[in-house]
């Protein structure tokens, strides 16, 4: 009788959680009746809230009612797009926005006038809006792994930005703006489909990180030997032959690098013509003393 019983419970158990009420959605098991303020962390500098790996498809709409937050983490998820009430957060300082499934970035980001950090990589970008330029104070952009091809004219605009990764998308040249950061110290080129570096790279006078690895560039150009500042300069798989004969003017370049991590200069995997590649395994100091005996016999 008590088995019989025990059964009879389980199916009505069944019946129960077939025909009972849908789970939460996934905001709402995150609030679990709380204020939406109670998710946000007040540390020394920022006010933040992450909402990493939650596996959203849209932005809660209490998020927009946040206006108190000053650094927002909305990594690894799967958004899709990004409302326009994303320009109501304009105490916004760090946004990072990388791992999702974004087409565009809504033109209100403009608004983040407090802007500094910005993180849309792994993403699936095909253009920026112009309005970003309106975020004069951002110093670190990341739009790696997308699919942009060129940046708007206004970027011009952005003269604190300090450090730029436009890796992995499907640049042919690099964009014109670029040459007017002038504050820029990093900017990363790699992966790209580039052929040429634009002798207008000259003017990027505070660079210390050049990267351009996995390109199709054929020659590195004489005015890049003027930027002093230099201290990584990564043209690894590359269909480079020949190098500047100035290239020994970068004194602050120390070795020739191998470990992708490792300041110096990297030109590993570039079909060099002879007598280079022996050369270069003699080290910097013996590859920079035949540039300069070169240049002076000619």
């Amino acid at each position: 009788m008590g088995t019989e019983h025990s059964k009879n419970e389980e199916r009505r158990s069944m019946v129960f959680l077939r025909k009972g009420p849908k789970l939460p959605a996934w905001e709402d098991a995150l609030l679990a009746g709380r204020e939406p303020k109670s998710l946000l962390k007040r540390g020394l500098r920022y006010v933040s809230l992450s909402l990493i790996m939650k596996g959203m498809t849209s932005t809660p709409d209490f998020l927009w009612g946040l206006h108190e937050v000053q650094k927002l983490n909305l990594s690894r998820n799967q958004l899709v797009v990004i409302p326009p009430s994303l320009g109501k957060l304009d105490r916004l300082v760090v946004l990072n926005l990388g791992g999702n499934c974004l087409k565009c970035l809504p033109k209100e980001i403009g608004l983040l006038r407090n802007l500094k950090v910005l993180f849309v990589n792994m993403n699936c970008l095909k253009e920026v809006p112009a309005e970003l330029s309106l975020c004069r104070k951002l110093e670190v952009l990341s739009l790696s792994h997308n699919c942009i091809s060129q940046l708007p004219l206004s970027f011009t605009d952005l003269t604190s930005l300090r450090k730029l990764n436009l890796s992995n998308n499907r640049f042919v040249q690099i964009p014109l703006c670029i040459f007017a950061l002038r504050s820029l110290d990093f900017l990363h080129l790699g992966s790209n489909k580039l052929e040429n570096i634009a002798e207008s790279i000259q003017y990027l006078v505070n660079l210390q990180i050049f990267i351009v690895e996995n390109n199709n560039i054929r020659s590195l150009p004489r005015s890049l030997c003027y930027i002093s500042t230099l201290e990584l300069l990564n043209a690894d798989y590359n269909a480079i032959q020949t190098l500047p004969d100035e290239l020994y003017l970068l004194r602050r370049l120390r070795r020739i690098a191998w470990n992708p991590m490792d300041k110096g200069l990297h030109i590993a995997h570039n079909p060099l013509s002879r007598p280079l590649p022996e050369v270069v395994e003699g080290g910097l100091d013996v590859l920079f003393n035949y540039l300069r005996d070169k240049k002076e016999r000619n």
